[in-house]
């Protein structure tokens, strides 16, 4: 089976994320910080944590409505704000917050 998959298809399954989770993994992890094997796990977490949540938000249309996109940002905000390890300092907490919002703008369309 594994033969089969392609590089980024064995890195799904190797990480134990699904390809959605990866998805926001990748985000939060490049091209930085550097993190430690147990920072990683820990990001993980926070990406599995972080698509759980915001699919709660998510309503038909959301990103047509000011309140649900506001909403959808603070989550995001919060959720990494209290997960995230420490490798994260202010500039990159910020910079990786408004690209996971541009992420799920473009892929989470309802």
């Amino acid at each position: 089976l594994a033969e089969n998959l392609s590089d980024e298809q064995q890195r799904h399954v190797r990480e134990n994320l699904s390809e959605s989770e990866l998805v926001i993994f990748d985000i939060l992890t490049r091209p930085a910080p550097t993190m430690s094997v147990q920072e990683q796990d820990q990001v993980k977490r926070v990406a599995r944590e972080l698509l759980a949540r915001i699919q709660e938000t998510l309503v038909l249309e959301w990103r047509q409505r000011v309140v649900t996109r506001a909403r959808v940002q603070l989550k995001i905000q919060q959720v990494l704000d209290t997960e995230l390890p420490a490798a994260y300092d202010k500039a990159l907490f910020s910079a990786k917050c408004q690209a996971i919002f541009a992420h799920i703008c473009e892929k989470y369309v309802a």
